[in-house]
């Protein structure tokens, strides 16, 4: 969850920024306090084994080691390779933002676009937004644990409104080992075209733009299937822990 500190620089103030390095909420020292133990441990245990423990010859050997590897430290680009993955995370992360699928264009459009006063009109409406929530929701559901503790399983769906039991049946009937969310927006499309045929659609740029701005183009689901090569962060670590 990211913690918000934007109230805490509002106002111009001297050593604001500063203010924020200290902060424990949210930052570096508390990602990687852990680690920063562990690597002080060893390197207490290494130093005290090297003046207390080896001889003469032994820190020769214990030298010329940290020779070699502080010489070839060089060879990998650290700075180059740790602008760059930063650079791709924080990338990767704005593009999720970007791609989370939002209902308030899809729902504002459908109450202008879908005609009808009487309770089949707006049944329709609501249902049109429902499997627009319900399709956002099967998505968020494969890629965060919170929602997924939310709704745990599909039952859970079906409780809190999102899908309606004989939809779930239909939803069952479907076998397939991915995720699911495009069966709602299918229901979607059905939905609207028969809204045109009825007339409740009155002009095909209305009908291409319901079809077109629903939330298909989601990239929020996949992201996490793309994970980044393992080699590049092995490689990033050492080259890292190599020059420290």
């Amino acid at each position: 969850m990211t913690t918000s500190y934007s109230l805490k620089v509002a106002d111009a103030r001297f050593g604001g920024f500063v203010r924020l390095l200290f902060r424990w909420q949210a930052s570096f020292y508390k990602l990687l306090y852990k680690e920063l133990l562990v690597y002080l441990a060893l390197y207490s245990a290494l130093s005290a084994t090297y003046r207390l423990v080896l001889n003469d010859r032994q820190r020769e050997y214990f030298e010329d080691i940290s020779l070699f590897c502080n010489e070839h430290t060089d060879l990998i680009p650290v700075a180059f390779l740790l602008g760059f993955y930063v650079s791709v995370v924080f990338t990767r992360w704005w593009q999720q933002y970007t791609c989370i699928p939002w209902p308030d264009r899809i729902a504002a459009l459908i109450a202008c676009s879908v005609h009808g006063e009487d309770h089949r009109g707006r049944l329709i409406r609501r249902t049109l937004v429902r499997y627009v929530n319900l399709a956002t929701l099967l998505i968020m559901r494969s890629i965060s644990t919170a929602v997924y503790k939310r709704f745990p399983t599909m039952n859970h769906v079906v409780e809190a409104g999102f899908m309606m039991p004989g939809e779930l049946k239909d939803y069952d009937k479907l076998d397939s080992p991915h995720n699911k969310f495009w069966l709602p927006l299918n229901w979607f499309c059905n939905l609207v075209t028969k809204c045109r045929k009825e007339g409740r659609v009155e002009d095909p740029y209305t009908f291409r733009s319901l079809i077109e701005r629903r939330p298909s183009r989601s990239l929020a689901g996949p992201l996490p299937w793309l994970p980044y090569r393992k080699a590049f962060f092995s490689l990033l670590c050492r080259g890292k822990g190599g020059g420290s």
